[in-house]
């Protein structure tokens, strides 16, 4: 009996083991060589980057305001620019970043065809992502990843540079969202919490 047990013990010890050295996945091997580079890329878009605090953020945005590159977003609650050449279709991109310390960390960022209608296959949420996509990589280098969503409900494409990370997915039926965030400044308010 006593055998028995310290097989079973040692059979249960094996798996938890076995189930401790998982797989790093390719997503997981990416950010970690990417991290380990020690490459900072805080460039975002429009002159915007990681570093600036919110003073800097609203300044700059006040004078593209004024100059007309830039208006105010949906509900007057986040940035509007429109997109008329970058992509295949006129769209704009909405944003407003989340501040850590009073410094970006996170910028989300909707896209939108300006004509989108739920019947006109040629704006759908399928071909505006492609679209982006292409936009992102040609603006950053480099491809995404297809990985899936931290909940396995849907698919996410990545890019990492260094500490920037870009994921895209296909938010609703007629937008596309994009998060650029900052690793390192996440790594670091998820050790302070």
């Amino acid at each position: 009996m006593k055998r028995m047990m310290k097989t079973g013990v040692v059979a249960i010890l094996t798996l938890l083991a076995m189930a401790s050295c998982t797989k790093k996945s390719e997503y997981d091997k990416l950010v970690e060589k990417e991290l380990a580079s020690n490459v900072k890329q805080d460039s975002l878009f429009l002159g915007i980057d990681f570093s600036m605090d919110s003073k800097e953020f609203y300044a700059h945005c006040w004078e593209l305001n004024k100059q007309g590159v830039f208006t105010n977003g949906v509900g007057n609650m986040s940035v509007k620019y429109d997109l008329p050449t970058q992509l295949n279709l006129p769209a704009s991109m909405n944003f407003y970043p989340k501040f850590a310390n009073d410094k970006i960390f996170e910028l989300p960022v909707d896209f939108t065809y300006n004509d989108w209608a739920l019947w006109k296959k040629e704006t759908s949420n399928e071909v505006l992502l492609e679209d982006v996509k292409n936009m992102l990589e040609e603006w950053y280098g480099g491809e995404f990843i297809e990985v899936e969503s931290s909940d396995g409900t849907f698919k996410v494409l990545v890019k990492v540079d260094g500490n920037r990370r870009i994921r895209l997915w296909k938010r609703n039926v007629s937008t596309v969202r994009a998060i650029f965030t900052d690793l390192i400044d996440l790594q670091a308010l998820k050790d302070a919490s």
